[in-house]
């Protein structure tokens, strides 16, 4: 029954979250990892357990094992929406009549503002001395990233066919299969173009690439590559504020709102279907606000 259950994984819940719900690669993936560890919950032993009979105190058992072992809020909310997803899948495909996370409220999560750079930190950040050509594709990487507001998966995903260095321009496929175009600036412009016209070759092996980005061997760079290169060049810069992959992407946003973008406009450039997500830069740009007036002000 099990091996059944994770076939069906894999192919029906699978195929439904790529062709109905039309959710993105990545987004899939996490969902079956968490399935996954669902599974392997209820079956420590190689006893099988029929998942389409749990009931909401086997769910509850569940989540009181992953509160037990410390797994964060975040994630624990993550998990729950995973599985609400899935049983909603199940009732709708009438495998199920009995929803057990009917009841489950997935708990709210208090809103983290994500870690921004300041400009003085980013000028410090893209400085990069340019010896060779991991450096040319390190810059050109940083700079279209903090240009663009680009994802990660975005960025490493980018390919050459995409990019038009004439008008300056890229054009990307987001979250929930989405195309957007995305105009570059002159100086990180230039930097794609010196790297791409004169040092991605050297990164070509056997046979050629249709990313940007490419790593020693010939193909696309990683996320994890991208995140080492980055810590790495923090580290090397004495940059103490702690970031994630995403800190450019953020950076970008936030900078561009301090200078008077709209949040449209910022909505539109990051990609975000709904303006409520963007909305959390303009905290960031009150903290910064208040930040400014509590230093300058003569009577704060």
């Amino acid at each position: 029954m099990l091996k059944d259950i994770k076939q069906e994984l894999f192919k029906d819940f699978y195929n439904y979250l790529l062709f109905d719900k039309n959710y993105s690669i990545n987004t899939i993936s996490s969902y079956i990892n968490d399935l996954y560890n669902f599974l392997n919950f209820f079956n420590p032993n190689g006893q099988e357990k029929d998942l389409y009979k749990l009931k909401e105190t086997d769910i509850r058992n569940y989540i009181k094992n992953l509160k037990t072992n410390n797994i964060s809020d975040r994630s624990i909310a993550r998990k729950i929406s995973t599985l609400k997803t899935y049983y909603k899948y199940l009732i709708i495909t009438k495998k199920i009549n009995n929803n057990p996370l009917e009841f489950i409220i997935i708990p709210k999560q208090k809103k983290t503002l994500p870690t921004v750079l300041s400009i003085e930190e980013i000028l410090i950040l893209l400085d990069i001395p340019l010896n060779n050509h991991y450096d040319y594709r390190n810059k050109a990487m940083l700079e279209l990233m903090y240009a663009t507001g680009l994802r990660i998966s975005e960025l490493i995903n980018l390919k050459l066919s995409n990019v038009d260095l004439e008008l300056n321009l890229i054009k990307t496929i987001g979250k929930g299969n989405k195309e957007r175009i995305i105009p570059i600036g002159d100086y990180a412009t230039e930097y794609l173009k010196e790297y791409i016209y004169n040092h991605r070759l050297k990164f070509i092996k056997k046979y050629n690439s249709e990313y940007v980005f490419l790593n020693k061997s010939g193909t696309n760079i990683s996320r994890q590559m991208f995140f080492k290169i980055i810590q790495n060049l923090a580290k090397q810069k004495n940059i103490k504020t702690k970031f994630s992959p995403h800190t450019l992407r953020h950076s970008f946003a936030t900078h561009m709102l301090e200078y008077g973008a709209d949040l449209r406009t910022i909505q539109e450039l990051l990609g975000h279907s709904n303006i409520s997500t963007t909305q959390i830069y303009t905290h960031l740009s009150t903290e910064k606000l208040r930040e400014n007036y509590d230093n300058y002000h003569t009577n704060a």
